[in-house]
């Protein structure tokens, strides 16, 4: 199959394919961090406050219900994948696609507490098949599939960190061994390094900013030692339930909204405005730390995490932690940024247990709780090392071992959490 003209032709047009869904995805998501700025810091600034006030995350939020609701229940596809089923499910279509972007563009940037990674994988799969079905080839269904996952990996690749991310992600998500999984990761791999080459220079050509997972200041290197793994453990244990257990609120909460759908998802929003609200009277700090996706907050709790008290990383945890949990299975969005925030602010209020570090701290958390939200524990643990940079090398057994430690105590915990079926969607999905 490799040497076949065939399977040549799709991986051409899997690297054409990678520059239209690139610059898509750029423009996706320079709009939203743009939307996203004039909501907590230009209006807030023009309405006369330094900082967005404790209040400002209730209409906001209720705003966001209001808008999804009629997405929810009235356009094809239902606004995308729920989040709190991962970021699994079939290929978003390309009549699916509009309510997902639209879903995307009008509640993310008001603070639904989720992160953009679904919605671009959504752009990349649904551009996909829709070239698919242009070029007439929609009747090959196995090359639609190839397509659609190439499609979402070269858009997941543009704020991971680049195509070597996205493709273990896709080894260990698909399950697959051998010769399968060389013919569906050769396209992927090279549509994500087509994607990431023209995101990354369309990003300096035009200096927008487009909110990638990045952690460009850390605390200073420190190899782990003793101390580092006898907190370590406990604390990746830690991070694997409060996790699940957020998770586990998101299905209660699909169970929930399956009745009075559009009632219940402005209910839901107004809910999680509530629990940010509550983060920012309990702190005195700025709700947006609790209500956005986490890039920013987890890349200001790198740089400096001393400026953060224990008690505020703690209430972080629990606002944006239950705040989380509802969104999971009432909004739209991706589940792995915030989880990763999550895991990484409950590492670093356990960093100051004796003999644990805060750089080692930083790099358990984000794996343990990627691992967690994902169930992909390699996965994870890559993302772990290409957010640490250089100091990963030495982090990396601690890595590992809280990855793996987070999968096997999620998976535990998981045997108690309740089945829920993703809700079918309104319309056709592709």
């Amino acid at each position: 199959m490799l040497l076949s003209p065939g399977y040549r032709r799709l991986l051409l047009l899997c690297v054409l394919l990678g520059v239209p869904i690139a610059l898509a995805c750029f423009f996706f998501v320079g709009l939203q961090h743009q939307l996203q700025h004039w909501v907590w810091t230009s209006l807030p600034e023009a309405a006369g406050y330094d900082t967005p006030p404790w209040w400002w995350p209730l209409p906001a939020l209720v705003l966001a219900g209001l808008v999804l609701a009629p997405i929810v229940t009235r356009m094809p596809g239902a606004g995308g994948h729920l989040p709190v089923n991962g970021l699994g499910g079939p290929p978003v279509g390309p009549k699916a696609l509009p309510g997902a972007v639209l879903a995307a563009l009008a509640t993310l940037p008001l603070g639904v507490v989720l992160g953009p990674e679904a919605p671009l994988m959504a752009v990349g799969s649904g551009l996909a098949l829709l070239a698919v079905r242009r070029a007439g080839a929609g009747g090959d269904q196995r090359a639609g599939a190839i397509l659609a996952t190439a499609g979402s990996t070269a858009a997941i690749s543009t704020i991971l960190g680049g195509p070597v991310a996205a493709a273990v992600l896709l080894i260990e998500g698909a399950g697959l061994a051998g010769a399968q999984m060389v013919v569906l990761l050769l396209p992927c791999l090279l549509a994500s390094a087509t994607g990431s080459l023209v995101f990354t220079g369309f990003g300096q050509w035009t200096g927008l900013k487009i909110g990638a997972l990045a952690l460009p200041d850390l605390p200073p290197a420190a190899n782990p030692d003793a101390g580092d793994f006898l907190w370590g453990v406990p604390t990746a244990a830690l991070i694997a339930v409060l996790i699940t257990l957020a998770r586990g609120l998101g299905h209660r909460t699909v169970s929930w909204t399956r009745r009075h759908t559009a009632v219940r998802t402005v209910a839901c929003a107004t809910a999680v405005g509530v629990c940010v609200a509550a983060y920012a009277l309990i702190t005195g700090r700025s709700p947006a730390e609790a209500a956005l996706s986490g890039q920013a907050a987890l890349a200001q709790l790198a740089a400096d995490p001393h400026a953060w008290p224990v008690g505020a990383l703690i209430a972080l945890v629990a606002c944006k932690g239950l705040a989380w949990g509802i969104a999971l299975g009432s909004l739209r969005g991706g589940p792995i940024f915030p989880s990763v925030l999550l895991g990484t602010a409950t590492a670093m209020a356990c960093s100051g247990l004796p003999g644990f570090g805060v750089t080692p701290a930083l790099a358990l958390g984000v794996a343990a709780a990627a691992a967690a939200v994902t169930g992909l524990p390699l996965s994870s643990a890559v993302l772990a090392v290409l957010l640490t940079g250089g100091d990963a090398y030495d982090q990396m057994p601690l890595i590992v071992t809280a990855s793996v430690v987070s999968f096997i105590v999620s998976q535990l915990v998981r045997r108690t959490e309740p089945e829920t079926a993703p809700r079918p969607a309104t319309g056709a999905a592709a």
